[in-house]
């Protein structure tokens, strides 16, 4: 099943869900479940069926004080777009200091300038 199907699946909640997760990157399931509103036995099974249709990654952490999860978009979500400029990827990827003199940094700046949109 493609992740458009999975979400086409989805119950109100479970979009609420997604979105909030999407919409700030990254969120721990303790505050996922106050942020919905909801009881934290059902946000803990919607994170559990987002997870299952790999719509979000779920990481054990401990916050608070407390074991629980932190649930992050999965990479698919995340738009690389801002990084390429044509067919090249941002100088700045990999890079501790990149020189703004540099040709790979200028041919860059370049593509982005021409690039249609």
């Amino acid at each position: 099943m493609s992740a458009g199907e999975a979400e086409a699946d989805l119950s109100e909640d479970e979009r609420a869900g997604l979105e909030l997760i999407r919409e700030s990157g990254g969120i721990h399931q303790s505050d996922f479940w106050k942020e919905l509103d909801i009881t934290s036995r059902k946000g803990s099974r919607i994170a559990e069926h987002l997870f299952e249709l790999d719509l979000i990654e779920r990481e054990d952490t401990v916050y608070n004080g407390h074991n629980t999860y932190y649930l992050e978009p999965t990479a698919r979500d995340l738009d690389f777009a801002m990084l390429m400029a044509g067919d090249m990827l941002s100088p700045f990827i990999g890079e501790e200091e990149v020189n703004s003199n540099s040709n790979a940094f200028s041919q860059w700046l370049m593509n982005l300038a021409y690039e249609e949109y």
